[in-house]
């Protein structure tokens, strides 16, 4: 256990530090306070859910190991889930999936209503969490032949398209009962495993669908809709209907918030780099902060060098207001609480590391063309002691500081997902 009094000292040093750079400590912590990160449910029970458990994965969905302890049910859900909250410092959301319902009713995607995820909300009010949605295109026999909402098929249309409806509802309501925007993420997997001869066409009922889903307005108080580009999936490796340049032409000319994953892109392709250029266009921004391996995209945040370069694009361009901050990644490899607070933790570090820059002094350097101070003040930045100012943010928030955090999760292993 680390030891507060050498918390607190380590602490003002660094705050001496930094304040010789112009940097406030104290105020970067309060700022990083307000920041909410939204964890995804579906890392603790390998992106399954509780329409139909035992239904085989599709859409590009994989979640490869077999670590003791899933959660098998809405409540087994909720108790993974509030011993990852106690590991991290602060108050966050919680993104869901529409597959997550906790009900007793048989109920299919295109009947799902507010009430069924009632007891959602419930505890969100009780944790004191914020709630996103996101409509769930995959997994479920009505996705024909790897198609939902560009399906040739209108029958197949109709169904999704009155699912994302509904979902958006739910959405509303979650807006409604718990006083903070619900982000409504739209992600569909269509696609094609080889060359397709018509790529025009998919995309244009792809579009068609959507500006029907769309078509009620719902007070953006309540719920904000947001549409989230994939380069390629499982089944889908040659070519997906909902590619970045779809999405951000929809978005753009539909007034819609646009999503971007880390991992939904080319291997040497960065989203970092998007931000600023999106920024300009867009009414908002959120983001799926995940890790891609090689080809694939949803894997446990680590502190690389897109996620820092992530938060840092955030924090000089002050587009944190704008920009929604989601997680995206699931590993039944390992642990799957220490997934949950290695992943936010991690991005809450990067984004401290951001807010401590002296962002002033480093944009007047550039303006000044001082690039020899630029390099150097950003090249010694990196030797800062920002993990002393991250370990007092866990001590005034009173969540484990280093590893502590790590025993937390083995016992609660020992004692609850192994006896499951």
């Amino acid at each position: 256990m680390m030891n507060r009094e050498k918390v607190e000292h380590a602490y003002q040093l660094a705050k001496e530090r930094y304040a010789l750079i112009g940097v406030d400590t104290d105020a970067a912590l309060e700022k990083l306070q307000n920041i909410k990160i939204s964890m995804h449910c579906w890392q603790g029970d390998d992106v399954r859910g509780f329409l139909n458990p035992d239904g085989e994965l599709t859409g590009g969905i994989m979640s490869t190991g077999n670590y003791p302890g899933a959660a098998h049910t809405p409540d087994q859900l909720r108790q993974d889930l509030e011993k990852a909250y106690s590991l991290i410092p602060g108050k966050h959301k919680l993104n869901l999936h529409a597959i997550y319902l906790d009900t007793e009713e048989k109920v299919d995607l295109n009947e799902i209503e507010p009430r069924h995820f009632e007891k959602w909300v419930a505890w969100a009010k009780k944790e004191g969490l914020g709630l996103d949605f996101n409509p769930t295109f995959f997994s479920h026999p009505m996705m024909k032949d790897g198609f939902t909402l560009a399906s040739p098929e209108k029958e197949v249309r109709d169904y999704w398209i009155e699912h994302g409806k509904r979902c958006r509802k739910i959405a509303e309501y979650f807006g409604k009962e718990l006083g903070e925007t619900c982000y409504t993420n739209f992600w569909i997997p269509d696609g094609f495993k080889d060359n397709p001869i018509d790529r025009l066409s998919p995309r244009k009922r792809l579009m068609e669908s959507l500006d029907q889903i769309f078509a009620e307005n719902i007070d953006e108080k309540y719920n904000i809709d947001t549409v989230e580009s994939k380069l390629f999936g499982l089944g889908a490796e040659a070519y997906t209907v909902g590619s970045h340049e779809f999405y951000m032409g929809y978005g753009l000319t539909r007034n819609k918030t646009i999503l971007l994953d880390a991992g939904h892109f080319h291997p040497t392709e960065v989203i970092s780099n998007k931000l600023s250029s999106l920024a300009l266009f867009a009414k908002g921004l959120m983001l799926h902060v995940s890790r891609p391996v090689r080809w694939d995209s949803d894997h446990v945040v680590i502190m690389d060098d897109e996620l820092q370069d992530i938060a840092k694009e955030l924090v000089r361009n002050d587009l944190l207001d704008r920009t929604a901050i989601g997680l995206d990644f699931f590993d039944a490899t390992i642990n799957r609480v220490a997934a949950w607070v290695t992943g936010t933790r991690n991005t809450q570090k990067a984004l401290l590391k951001a807010i401590l820059e002296p962002i002033d002094t480093l944009k007047e350097l550039e303006l000044e063309l001082d690039f020899t101070a630029r390099l150097v003040y950003t090249e010694e930045l990196k030797d800062f002691p920002y993990s002393d100012v991250w370990n007092y943010f866990c001590l005034k928030n009173d969540v484990p500081i280093g590893l502590d955090w790590l025993q937390e999760v083995r016992d609660y292993e020992a004692k609850v997902l192994r006896q499951r």
